[in-house]
């Protein structure tokens, strides 16, 4: 296309200066516009001095050939946009075959290094169509083990590309004698334990690593004793992998914790990782103590940590004095929200029945409460209460009514949450207890309050009561703590069906509090007798079979409908309720329809019974007379 442009400049269409840039624009057929992005050159008039690109998001865009020269810059063949628009399944393949090979397309493509980011939106997910993450973490490992790549330890530094190929060691080493600082160089002495099997002269590697860690160690045990400690732990692993026998005169662990030190602070500064061997080395300085100090510890440490100080604990068979400290820090509520939300979140893992309950959430209350006030304000408890749909009621399941009752009304006066949150935790009580309705509508009916029942079979229902709370629920917490001894909760079907058992006990008892609650006890004494009422007999005839029947009008829980004793609730009471003797009445019975004449009214006889005594079941529910 030179000559053509060499015309076009001679007939006075184009300026000469534009020439060059033109032919690398045409010999490559490719270009970048800082705005349009990659475009592919599809046609060159000459006629009309212009070309026709396709851009990303301008196909078919034409362009006069001065301004192409001035802002388009050529890309070559083998530029990786090229190459995904030109040959896209050979780089699939590549991609599949030869992982470095590939990189170095790329990078070469952007001058010769480029971040992560810049190679995964390159890739992804036009070369690398399934999963990123695996494929980078094994094109990393391979970049590492070749000597033409600089892998940063960061991931926002650019990966380097170099014709001449150095060691891993030399890069390592090189780049561990360059950190600044013993963190720094703690980042790097990690890198040269991770790539140990790969080095040259593994040993030789570790005494250099090892000396330098030694020389600085010191100077940081009273200034910065986390750093100082994590550097004693790098130095111990490399001694290991490099079979470096120990020094006279190293720092050790012990060193570090005998400065009198504030263990949940340092813990906090170290990395997730060296939590563990941290409260190890910890509890090898302080074997006497390390308990004690643990448990004063745990309500001023984060989630994670609470986590970890607590596994520890009950690895040493200090589980006892675990669940006092938490049940003293619940029922004083000083227990913090980081330690009521790791409580929440592990009460599966952990053998926890006898602490968790009303009391805890009552506590979750204070601290959120608490946290509003704080500087560090967080709301991590307070989203895993909205997200958890089974917390709360978990919970709560164990309480007595009024125990319930009491939380309902703190929830509602509580600050910590908006009015749409309170509605969502509301309704989740109300599923469970459906008495709670009332209170938190503010609406309540002398219907809905009082159920008459007979003594009989209001002791009926106590008993029934007492053997849930008293003998079913224990048990079926015992077998839940029995089920999760045996292992990961996942695969555990005994531990499930148990959990499933304790819903059905736990809706059961809320089922009795809220029949309880609302009972009055009578002997049907004195009934009225001029209409149909509670505790009288009816005498009627059936007037299309002219049969005589008789209805024993009794209790909300007396239906023995064999006997002739019906429930006042009953469908059939409640077409007699109020009528006269003489009076017509009409019900349903399985869709049959009945049509009677009340012939006379009668009170029940019943024998003598003196209300049932007066100790209260295990719960504030308590019965009382008939009004």
């Amino acid at each position: 296309m030179r000559e053509e442009f060499e015309k076009m400049a001679a007939a006075g269409k184009l300026e000469r200066h534009y020439i060059d840039s033109l032919v690398q624009l045409t010999d490559s057929g490719f270009c970048m516009h800082r705005s349009w992005g990659f475009g592919r050159i599809k046609t060159v008039d000459t006629v009309f001095a212009r070309f026709t690109i396709d851009f990303q998001s301008k196909a078919g865009h034409t362009m006069d050939l001065a301004f192409a020269a001035e802002s388009l810059k050529p890309l070559s063949k083998d530029h990786i946009l090229a190459r995904k628009v030109s040959d896209l399944e050979g780089l699939r393949q590549l991609a599949g075959s030869n992982h470095l090979e590939l990189i170095r397309l790329v990078l070469n493509s952007f001058g010769g290094k480029a971040t992560v980011d810049q190679v995964q939106e390159v890739l992804v997910p036009d070369v690398i169509r399934d999963d990123w993450k695996k494929w980078w973490e094994a094109a990393k490992r391979e970049m590492k083990k070749s000597g033409h790549f600089q892998v940063p330890l960061k991931k926002t530094e650019p990966i380097i590309y170099q014709v001449q190929e150095t060691t891993l060691q030399t890069r390592l080493l090189d780049d561990f004698r360059a950190a600044k600082g013993l963190k720094a160089r703690i980042g790097v002495a990690s890198e040269v334990l991770k790539n140990a099997a790969d080095l040259g002269d593994k040993k030789a590697a570790a005494a250099e690593v090892i000396k330098a860690l030694n020389s600085e160690i010191p100077s940081y045990q009273r200034t910065q004793p986390a750093v100082a400690l994590e550097a004693i732990f790098m130095r111990d692993d490399i001694q290991a992998i490099g079979e470096v026998p120990a020094g006279d005169g190293e720092l050790q662990a012990q060193a570090v914790w005998s400065q009198d030190l504030k263990l949940g602070p340092l813990m906090e500064q170290l990395p997730a990782a060296k939590h563990r061997r941290a409260l190890e080395s910890f509890k090898a300085a302080n074997p006497e103590h390390w308990p004690e100090v643990l448990l004063t510890t745990l309500k001023n440490v984060p989630v994670k940590l609470c986590r970890e100080f607590a596994s520890l604990l009950i690895h040493e068979k200090k589980l006892a004095e675990l669940k006092e400290t938490l049940a003293r820090l619940i029922s004083q509520h000083t227990a913090t929200s980081e330690l009521l939300l790791w409580l929440a979140r592990d009460r599966n893992s952990f053998a926890f029945d006898d602490i968790l309950g009303p009391e805890v959430f009552r506590a979750m209350l204070t601290a959120m409460e608490r946290d509003q006030f704080n500087e560090r304000r967080s709301n991590k408890l307070r989203d895993y209460i909205l997200d958890d749909q089974e917390l709360l009621v978990e919970l709560i399941g164990s309480a007595d009514f009024e125990v319930i009752k009491d939380l309902t009304r703190a929830l509602q006066l509580s600050p910590c949450f908006d009015d749409m949150d309170k509605r969502s935790l509301l309704a989740r009580i109300v599923k469970s207890y459906p008495a709670i309705q009332s209170l938190i509508s503010g609406e309540s009916s002398q219907k809905e309050t009082n159920l008459i029942v007979s003594w009989e079979s209001l002791e009926r229902r106590k008993n029934e009561y007492r053997e849930l709370v008293e003998k079913k629920i224990p048990a079926n917490s015992k077998e839940i703590a029995l089920a999760r001894s045996y292992g990961d909760l996942r695969e555990n079907h005994e531990f499930k069906a148990a959990k499933e058992m304790q819903k059905l006990l736990m809706r059961r008892k809320a089922e009795l509090e809220t029949q309880l609650v609302r009972a009055r006890g009578t002997d049907f004494a004195n009934p009225r007798l001029d209409v149909v009422s509670v505790g009288t007999v009816v005498h009627a005839t059936d007037l299309e079979a002219s049969q005589a029947e008789h209805f024993n009008i009794l209790g909300a829980w007396d239906a023995e409908p064999e006997k002739g004793i019906v429930s006042y609730l009953s469908p059939v009471a409640q077409s007699l309720l109020g009528h006269k003797v003489g009076d017509e009445v009409e019900f349903e019975i399985h869709g049959v329809r009945h049509h009677h004449r009340i012939l006379s009214i009668e009170a029940y006889k019943t024998a003598p019974s003196a209300p049932p005594p007066q100790q209260p079941p295990p719960s504030p529910i308590s019965a009382q007379p008939a009004v």
